[in-house]
């Protein structure tokens, strides 16, 4: 079986996978945390980063049609900036601290910031292209652990931004750092066959999660849209922290 997983297993991951493509087709993000937080509780995820990524890249693809006026293209190319310069670093400094350790120093700050959210709480003054470049870095670091995209939600989601633009500058940024982290787990033997494989057992889940969760961020109001973005960064948070401490 693919990656020497049971059927129960490829069951329960295929609904876990339909659960996150719903997400990110409702919010561009929590597509990854979603899935390896659930695949690790009942299998070695690390193989699977991998496959996540590959999804993530071939949902912007199914995307990218109704996103395509909405990126905020200059705060992505900033994050990525800082995604760029901190990817060649980040596995060795994920190897000296420790997965855990990272996991939940990361996951603590976000909670902590979701919790400030929830007050109404958001950044008024513009915030230059510099500091987007050391939020990327920030999350170049994390996306070693696979939660990359965390703090990017975190930041943006305490802004004034709409709602779409929100969601479009997401799903690119995201996209391109999977794109610069990917050759990095090929040089490191993490790529195979079955990781092709893997994406494209995946796709059907992915077009249907997608879809749905596309037709719910049309219906949303932006005042609703923020309190989902919210819900969702305590519950990959509180994940996090769990993963971490048990």
């Amino acid at each position: 079986m693919l990656f020497d997983l049971g059927l129960g297993q490829l069951g329960a991951l295929s609904i876990a996978l339909l659960f996150a493509a719903y997400v990110r087709g409702y919010s561009g993000f929590g597509f990854s945390a979603i899935f390896i937080a659930f695949a690790a509780l009942i299998t070695n995820p690390l193989p699977l980063i991998p496959v996540v990524f590959s999804c993530e890249i071939i949902m912007t693809a199914l995307q990218a049609r109704g996103i395509r006026g909405h990126i905020d293209w200059r705060r992505v190319g900033a994050l990525l900036l800082g995604a760029a310069l901190a990817l060649p670093f980040a596995i060795s400094v994920i190897l000296s601290v420790g997965d855990q350790t990272a996991r939940l120093t990361v996951s603590a700050i976000v909670f902590s910031m979701s919790l400030i959210l929830l007050t109404g709480w958001t950044i008024q003054r513009s915030i230059p292209l510099a500091g987007f470049t050391g939020l990327g870095v920030i999350s170049g670091m994390c996306n070693a652990a696979g939660i990359g995209g965390l703090p990017v939600a975190a930041f943006l989601t305490a802004q004034p931004i709409a709602a779409p633009v929100f969601r479009a500058t997401m799903i690119v940024y995201l996209t391109g750092l999977d794109l610069i982290t990917m050759p990095w787990m090929w040089h490191g033997g993490l790529i195979t066959v079955e990781t092709g494989i893997g994406a494209l057992c995946a796709m059907p889940f992915l077009g249907l999660g997608i879809w749905l969760g596309s037709r719910k961020f049309n219906s949303t109001s932006p005042q609703g849209f923020r309190k989902f973005a919210i819900a969702i960064l305590l519950i990959l948070s509180m994940l996090g922290l769990l993963r971490a401490l048990l």
